[in-house]
């Protein structure tokens, strides 16, 4: 693929000097994105159909460790699909056995039918292979009971999904590589429901959650509270706990008449869609102008997973296509460096971990300007087994020769790698910060209006490989959050891994429906 963003320049050291603004963050940036993010939420709590859905998900309690009782998860959010038997063991723990079953780009872009009895042949076969319980529910039941009669299932779908009710929701689009036809606008339960029962399968959805939401219950459930839920992976989204009062849309409805609390689900992938706020460069606008879903889920493709390694190698491809001499590999290129989405973050990860490295010592990351070649008695000896792994993952994700790939080359490489994955992190950190303003455990820097719980400890259940692996993600993500919401806020903050949040989520869920309709 042709470069789509190249530099004709008189001074090298001017055009790394681009790339540096063109990708930093500064203080009063975040402080104003925050702002713009506030007033999405406030849009999208006060009527429907806006990008930023903040979606009522009609789930109204918290777990708190105590819940017991047997469930199936269903787990659909991207490449694999996994279904999953959850035993709540009340005491914050709980047993996870599961299975992934592929979905392939045939049933990813095909009909919706198909899709569907794919997911439901899946439950079938992990019923016959992996079960390991005859799922009675967790309230008492004798046999025959309506409640002892099926197989009580929660599906985490990670996509947009208008929720009406806690096992009711109509697909709003499809996002992460999916685009099943005669889906968007169908209710999503109905669509699998109606796959079980072409099939004469004993289960039923009683619950529909999205991952975030997921992750939310999860971690509450383990933590024995969470305020909370946030993906930083392949895509990223939040939950959080919102007052009933402070959702307009849901005036004159049966959940705003009983009040209390309610988890929202809000979307935030496609805040600024319009891009009128958010930091993009050039090598954002090819991303987005060659994606499948163009001007839509913005904010999704500064931060997450998917999108992360394309910036990075847009951005390599502009230097070694530099005029009047390539910036980077001599000129030369490769079919990954070529190929669209031909780079991934595993790529950026490793070049970060190398420079890490295990020597924290200051001269230990000393290097020459990137504009100026590199000769090895100039650099330290601390420096040059750094860059010599680095120099081994370029080869190996880009499939140059070791030899062609020099240490000015792989200093260039986990520069620009470290520049997009610091942007994602301080964008993400503006994400959170702004679920704490909004429940009024915060206020954003500069302001003082008084904060609820001013000791409470602020759970975050947070899953994905980002927030997860990525050397430190979570650490530039909480220095955002210092400087939106200040020290003593940041340090309050519990961000715990919500491990197998979407298929634990999902039981959560199924567990209070199953409650509900006792």
């Amino acid at each position: 693929m042709p470069s789509l963003s190249t530099f004709q320049y008189e001074s090298a050291q001017a055009v790394f000097d681009l790339l540096e603004r063109q990708f930093s963050l500064t203080d009063d940036f975040l402080i104003e994105l925050t702002k713009a993010f506030l007033e999405e939420f406030k849009v999208g709590l006060s009527s429907y159909n806006h990008a930023m859905a903040m979606i009522p998900t009609f789930v109204t309690g918290v777990p708190d460790g105590t819940e017991t009782g047997t469930f199936l998860a269903l787990d659909l959010g991207g490449t694999n699909l996994r279904v999953c038997e959850v035993v709540l063991k009340g005491d914050k723990t709980f047993n996870l056995v599961q299975q992934k079953y592929k979905v392939t780009e045939k049933l990813k872009a095909g009909e919706a039918t198909a899709l569907f009895d794919y997911l439901a042949d899946s439950v079938d076969a992990f019923l016959t292979t992996h079960a390991t319980t005859d799922y009675t529910s967790p309230q008492d039941s004798t046999p025959g009971d309506a409640a002892s009669s099926h197989i009580p299932l929660g599906m985490t779908f990670s996509f947009p999904v208008e929720q009406t009710a806690l096992d009711s929701g109509k697909i709003l689009t499809w996002t992460k590589g999916f685009s099943a036809k005669n889906a968007v606008g169908n209710d999503v339960v109905k669509l699998l429901q109606d796959a079980f029962d072409r099939k004469h399968m004993r289960v039923k959805c009683v619950a529909l959650v999205n991952d975030t939401v997921g992750a939310l219950l999860s971690r509450a459930y383990t933590a024995g509270g969470c305020i909370a839920g946030a993906i930083f992976g392949t895509g990223t989204n939040g939950a959080y706990i919102e007052q009933i009062a402070n959702i307009p849309k849901l005036a004159g409805s049966a959940a705003a008449a009983k009040g209390g609390q309610m988890v929202i689900n809000t979307e935030w992938g496609a805040f600024n869609n319009s891009r009128s706020h958010l930091p993009t460069t050039p090598y954002d606008s090819a991303l987005d102008r060659l994606s499948i879903n163009p001007k839509f889920q913005a904010f999704e493709k500064f931060i997450s997973g998917m999108y992360l390694g394309e910036i990075v190698r847009h951005t390599l491809v502009s230097l070694v296509d530099a005029v009047p001499k390539p910036l980077l590999f001599s000129g030369k290129s490769t079919t990954a460096l070529n190929t669209h989405y031909g780079i991934d973050t595993s790529l950026m990860s490793a070049t970060e971990q190398a420079w890490i490295g295990d020597d924290p010592s200051p001269n230990a990351f000393v290097l020459p300007p990137l504009s100026s070649e590199f000769s090895e008695s100039e650099l330290s000896p601390k420096v040059i087994p750094k860059l010599n792994r680095i120099r081994a993952a370029i080869s190996q994700h880009l499939g140059f020769k070791e030899e062609d790939v020099s240490f000015r080359d792989a200093a260039i490489v986990r520069w620009i790698s470290s520049l997009v994955a610091r942007r994602a992190a301080l964008l993400s950190g503006v994400a959170v910060a702004t679920v704490l303003i909004q429940t009024e455990h915060a206020v954003l820097k500069g302001e003082s209006t008084p904060i609820k719980g001013l000791n409470d400890r602020l759970g975050v259940g947070v899953d994905g490989s980002l927030i997860e692996h990525y050397p430190n993600f979570q650490n530039i993500l909480r220095e955002s959050l210092r400087t939106l919401v200040g020290e003593d806020v940041e340090q309050r903050v519990e961000i715990g891994l919500a491990k197998d949040g979407s298929g634990v989520g999902a039981a959560l869920c199924a567990s209070m429906a199953v409650k509900h309709t006792s």
